[in-house]
């Protein structure tokens, strides 16, 4: 489904557990997103008891990080989103991505939930799918019977460093994201760069 490119983003949403049990956990890549952005941004996040959540600001968007637990991402995204009136084309959510590799970043507008909790419950809070979601790759396990356990467990050190580069990778996305230029920004995301080939001595 394609958008206007004139629609920008007036919330941006980090999806992940709090608490220092979950703080370093692939699930949590959305948080981890969040944060840098706050870092760099120099956007201070406080809690917000009706929000349900960690809310600050970065440009003329809100940035939020739910606090209801993954399965309970809606509840905050909701109750943010009707405050503000902030309609969900309007809305950008940052999440781990099973189906893509660690170090890889994928950009859509709306399209199937992949089986995410947190999606699920935002799509049941806002009555639709069609909001922007950035994917986070942090890589599958193989076997689907295990995939509960592997959200929650830290990534290899491999894994992190592969990680870290996306979400780097992610806010330097964010100018263009923020002019609503998403052809740009989905091009960029959706293409990972190589390294330049090394010239062999003759």
């Amino acid at each position: 489904m394609t958008v206007s490119g004139s629609t920008v983003p007036r919330l941006i949403v980090g999806l992940g557990n709090p608490g220092r049990d979950y703080e370093e956990t692939r699930h949590n890549a959305g948080f981890w997103f969040c944060a840098r952005l706050a870092y760099d941004s120099r956007s201070p996040l406080a809690h917000e008891a009706r929000f349900h959540g960690l809310v600050g600001r970065v440009g003329a968007a809100w940035m939020l990080l739910p606090q209801t637990f993954m399965n309970r991402s809606g509840q905050s995204v909701g109750a943010l989103a009707r405050f503000h009136r902030i309609a969900p084309a309007e809305i950008l959510v940052v999440h781990d991505e099973l189906d893509i590799p660690p170090g890889q970043l994928r950009l859509k507008f709306g399209g199937g939930l992949g089986g995410h909790n947190g999606l699920k419950d935002i799509t049941a809070h806002l009555g639709t799918q069609d909001f922007w979601r950035l994917r986070i790759g942090i890589g599958h396990p193989g076997d689907r019977r295990v995939v509960a356990d592997y959200v929650l467990k830290p990534p290899r050190q491999e894994e992190q460093a592969e990680i870290d580069t996306a979400i780097q990778r992610a806010v330097a996305l964010m100018p263009l994201i923020e002019q609503g230029n998403w052809d740009a920004a989905i091009q960029r995301a959706n293409t990972r760069s190589l390294p330049p080939k090394i010239q062999e001595s003759p």
